[in-house]
């Protein structure tokens, strides 16, 4: 069994989540705090310009480029849900529920756009693409609300079971039960980690998703200005934990108080046996230091990755698409011909690339250069391979069998920027300037902000947090030179090696884990 640990480091500007997979890194999700833009977020959106050539038109939902609608993503209940909105802003009193609403007929699913929207109409549309590079935000009118095992469609009026769900009994049971306890005029997904759960836990999730969607009708008279948010996904942190809730995690370790607890309380709401997983991280060394996930980050994260014996691959970024060259490097297997050697290193390839591909985030066209293969025996099975790594990425992908020149074509869904994180350092001794002051001294550096803590601040016990090469040195031989500081000053000086610490970077703590300010 795979052991699946959470990690997440709560920054000053933005929460970063590693989940780890046997201590592997395999996903990496970085959340600015200040975010604006975000996959499920619904707005109040001003039509600003109707494209008749592309059937599509752009909406203005606040952010510098508009946003583009395509008529095949209006929906077919658009005039229904539209009609809502008007009966909300217009009605003096309370907001009838959608399930009394009689519905329109739906839109022509081959019509066109400028026989349903005007200029400087006000429309209800939904993020389906984060904006990318130039391009604006990407926009739906077919609203969905998730949670986690139901996805709420209002006016949809249907059913549908996840396809992963296998078992044709369960399909059958769980789509008489939703029928049975959903409202009229709103349609449900229901998603692969409702599989076996009871009437109870179904029917309180969709109440919950309903009222969601109906309050928000209740304040749309107070302001209904647009272009603003209408109903926000929840934080990306949240998100990430609701779709990843349908595996058994082993620990989930937050280094921050307030946001532990918020999702030890998310947790008891929707898996109380899992509540006790939730770990809250005390320590000045930082939480992704000591899960060991910044090493890997700064070896996984670069345009060349190694994998096994010595082979590696070479990733390369366009606006267009992404490439990935394989090579097999110095490795060498005495006794295997050349056909065998190549295979065994591609299906090594295969598995690190699936992994980077969601380590990344990577989307739209990926290209992968394998090195070469005649027998067509093995490229299909280099390609099953293929589609067995992928097999457990959630996002929605499509690979095609090795073309006669051993390239492999995988299109992944974009919907936000690529995650891309610099490797580089900046020169440990010099910072980029060009010139270093005397590195011998830096023992000196060290013993002056030791001297300055004992005489000026009177602490006696402390942690210094140096790069792993200083702590090293500071630690080495029978009599290593803290233990001399130590025996000198009369202090309690424990020293912590952080990767992810420049050459000459150092920071000292107090026995309260609060960083001492030498200036």
């Amino acid at each position: 069994m795979v052991n699946k640990d959470l990690i997440i480091d709560v920054g000053d500007s933005e929460v970063s989540l590693a989940l780890l997979e046997d201590k592997q890194l395999i996903e990496l999700n970085k959340e600015k705090r200040n975010i604006k833009f975000s996959v499920g977020d619904i707005y109040l959106g001003k039509v600003k310009k109707i494209m008749p050539g592309l059937n599509a038109a752009f909406i203005n939902v606040g952010y510098e480029r508009d946003a583009f609608l395509h008529y095949l993503d209006l929906g077919a209940q658009f005039r229904t849900q539209h009609k809502y909105y008007i009966t909300a802003i217009q009605k003096q009193g309370k907001v009838p529920p959608v399930h009394k609403n009689k519905p329109e007929p739906d839109i022509d699913k081959d019509g066109k756009i400028k026989d349903v929207l005007t200029t400087g109409q006000t429309v209800i549309v939904q993020i389906t693409k984060e904006p990318i590079s130039t391009k604006g935000p990407r926009l739906a009118s077919e609203i969905s609300l998730a949670g986690r095992n139901l996805v709420l469609m209002p006016y949809s009026d249907k059913v549908s079971i996840s396809s992963k769900i296998e078992s044709v009994e369960e399909k059958n049971r769980l789509k008489t039960l939703v029928q049975s306890i959903k409202p009229r005029n709103y349609g449900v997904i229901v998603r692969t980690v409702a599989e076996g759960k009871k009437v109870a836990a179904l029917d309180a999730e969709l109440r919950e998703l309903v009222k969601k969607w109906e309050a928000a009708f209740t304040t749309i008279k107070k302001e209904v200005k647009a272009p603003r948010l209408f109903i926000g996904e929840m934080n990306r942190t949240s998100t990430i934990l609701r779709d990843m809730l349908n595996v058994t995690f082993n620990s989930i370790h937050i280094n921050d108080p307030a946001l532990a607890d918020d999702i030890r309380l998310y947790i008891r709401e929707i898996a109380p046996e899992k509540e006790k997983i939730v770990k809250f991280y005390k320590s000045t060394l930082p939480i992704f230091d000591h899960f060991g996930i910044n090493k890997q980050i700064k070896a996984l994260f670069g345009k060349t990755v190694s994998f096994k014996h010595g082979a590696y691959l070479i990733i390369e970024h366009t606006e267009a698409l992404h490439v990935i060259d394989v090579n097999s490097g110095n490795r060498s297997r005495s006794g295997n011909d050349q056909e065998s050697n190549a295979l065994e290193v591609n299906m090594e390839a295969a598995t690190e690339i699936a992994r980077q591909l969601r380590l990344r985030d990577m989307g739209g066209i990926i290209v992968v250069d394998f090195i070469d293969m005649q027998s067509a025996e093995n490229k299909q099975q280099l390609y099953d391979k293929m589609k067995d790594m992928m097999a457990n990425d959630r996002t929605k992908h499509n690979i095609l069998p090795l073309t006669k020149f051993g390239l492999m074509q995988i299109t992944r869904q974009r919907v936000r920027p690529e995650m891309n994180i610099v490797t580089d350092e900046k020169c440990p001794s010099c910072q980029g300037t060009g010139e270093t002051k005397p590195t011998i001294l830096f023992t000196d550096e060290l013993e002056s902000g030791l001297s300055f803590i004992v005489d000026k601040i009177k602490t006696r016990k402390l942690i210094l947090n140096v790069h792993p090469f200083v702590a090293s040195y500071l630690k080495k031989g029978l009599f290593p030179v803290f233990r001399k500081w130590n025996f000198k000053y009369k202090i309690s000086l424990k020293i912590q090696a952080v990767t992810a610490y420049h050459m000459l970077e150092y920071h000292f703590y107090d026995r309260y884990d609060n960083e001492i300010d030498l200036a």
